[in-house]
């Protein structure tokens, strides 16, 4: 698990990023002027939160203090976060607990749930351990992205693949913004676990292989999971659309599924027994 002293620079990171992008003129303030770095300085967020110039400080730099909800409250609705992002950092400060029973030892969906996703046939679907590693996946998901089941792994994690795998660049009709929905929706979830060394290892080796990741990363980005439509541009099949949804199973809330359900013309043509791309290619 993340020590106390890395949440808690963690937070102070997440709350200067957030504080860094935050559009002056929307909170009726003068331009910063020149020479100076666009959105809030302390002092501003100080004033309209209500929080002290110096508790504020030693929040964004790490400090060794113990701020309490209603602080937190505060500087969440100055700095106007979102629901997710206002989670994220109660959760970084110890307010809201993980969900109950969860755990990041998982690498293989259990039985009763890879039997779900097999029982979905024709929609493509996987599961998710809470580092984000594909632990089970049903045969109409391989045939949408056949990669899955030839990947060590090691590497079958969906954040790996989204900043390395070629294959899902080609894939996916919307990378930029689909990586950066996955990159802010895994940090929200990964925040407080970032201290472990499974979370660590996997981030460390992304900051190595992606600049993009590298990038992102930096910016603190946190988001929460919407159902939204989805565009994957496939090799054989062309353009697919889909609906994705998440799911959790209430005796296994440490792992979530992913299930796509598609339109009416892509559900004619990718078929009910779509086989995996590397079978019809043969």
């Amino acid at each position: 698990m993340a020590t106390d002293e890395q949440q808690r620079k963690e937070l102070g990171a997440f709350l200067r990023a957030r504080r860094s992008v935050l559009d002056r003129a929307a909170r009726g303030l003068p331009p910063a002027g020149r020479g100076r770095t666009a959105g809030l300085r302390r002092e501003e967020v100080s004033y309209l939160s209500g929080v002290s110039v110096t508790w504020y400080t030693w929040l964004e730099q790490g400090r060794d203090i113990n701020p309490s909800r209603q602080v937190l409250d505060a500087v969440a609705t100055a700095l106007q976060l979102t629901l997710a992002e206002h989670d994220y950092a109660l959760r970084l400060a110890g307010f809201s607990p993980l969900r109950p029973g969860s755990r990041i030892e998982v690498a293989t969906a259990p039985a009763h749930v890879q039997r779900f996703l097999d029982a979905l046939d024709e929609h493509p679907a996987y599961a998710l351990a809470p580092d984000w590693g594909i632990a089970g996946w049903n045969s109409a998901y391989e045939a949408l992205y056949p990669n899955v089941a030839t990947t060590p792994p090691r590497d079958r994690n969906l954040l790996w693949l989204i900043f390395t795998d070629p294959a899902v660049r080609e894939l996916l009709d919307d990378w930029d913004d689909t990586s950066r929905r996955f990159l802010a929706e895994f940090r929200a979830e990964a925040g407080p676990r970032l201290g472990d060394p499974r979370y660590r290892d996997l981030v460390e080796r992304l900051l190595e292989a992606s600049p993009e990741f590298r990038e992102r990363w930096e910016s603190h980005g946190v988001g929460g999971f919407e159902s939204r439509e989805r565009v994957f541009q496939h090799p054989v099949l062309g353009r697919l659309v889909f609906e994705h949804h998440q799911l959790r199973p209430s005796d296994q809330t440490d792992v979530q599924l992913v299930v796509y359900t598609a339109d009416a013309d892509t559900r004619a043509r990718f078929g009910r027994r779509t086989p995996p791309l590397d079978e019809r290619s043969s």
